[in-house]
């Protein structure tokens, strides 16, 4: 049985945390903007679903951002976009009020944010079968072997995320770190739910909507790959 093949099996029965609140501090931009931007911007995490169409002021594709990170990927793929809603969840409060201040200041209306774990928040807020796209990039590798039952990608949260996209809808992964790469594919070439769109095994190009981050343009010159992986709920 392979190491992956082994956390998949005890998954459901223990409390995943794929993050630790490591925040640093917050400046003070950053905590202006959770004061005085979140309630046009952001979201409460609550027990109930959301609706949508009315959190946008419309009815449009929705996609979801798991771990945007300081938001630069996010805000360019929504300005990109415009006839998309673009929904990011991050558990970084720094992170968070850096994506709110470039809001405001790049005036978007099809971004909205929530601040808390993203299982629970597409446990309890996210309907079924109502996201055309889920984008996970760069996800917390966790190297160390005895930390591996804390990566996000794991069997059963790629199948609950199947359960919140639409049929055709689509899952982007994207990490720069090997193992966890060759990890990932192993976690999806498994489900039974989803299509690599490149064929079996495969991994995908890069498409036009994801931008290339600095951190990404710096690795890259250090010689790391970029391994894309994506994939359609069937």
């Amino acid at each position: 049985m392979s190491e992956v093949a082994d956390n998949q099996r005890n998954y459901k029965f223990r409390q995943i945390r794929s993050f630790v609140r490591r925040e640093g501090r917050i400046t003070p931009s950053q905590q202006q903007a959770l004061d005085t931007l979140w309630p046009a911007y952001g979201i409460d995490y609550a027990d109930s679903l959301i609706n949508i169409p009315k959190i946008f002021n419309r009815d449009a594709p929705l996609s979801i951002d798991i771990g945007f990170g300081n938001g630069v990927s996010l805000l360019n793929i929504a300005a990109t976009q415009p006839d998309w809603n673009h929904l990011g969840i991050e558990v970084h409060r720094p992170g968070v009020g850096r994506l709110l201040a470039q809001i405001e200041q790049a005036n978007l209306q099809n971004i909205r944010v929530i601040c808390a774990d993203a299982v629970q928040v597409f446990t309890s807020m996210i309907a079924d079968c109502s996201v055309e796209r889920i984008l996970i990039f760069f996800p917390d590798p966790w190297p160390k072997k005895r930390h591996h039952k804390r990566r996000l990608i794991q069997s059963e949260f790629t199948q609950l995320l199947a359960e919140k996209l639409k049929p055709g809808g689509i899952l982007h992964l994207a990490t720069d770190w090997q193992p966890y790469a060759e990890w990932m594919l192993e976690v999806m070439e498994n489900q039974t739910r989803y299509v690599n769109l490149t064929g079996p095994g495969n991994y995908s190009e890069k498409p036009d909507y994801r931008p290339t981050t600095k951190f990404e343009t710096r690795g890259q010159k250090l010689g790391h790959s970029v391994y894309d992986l994506i994939y359609q709920r069937v």
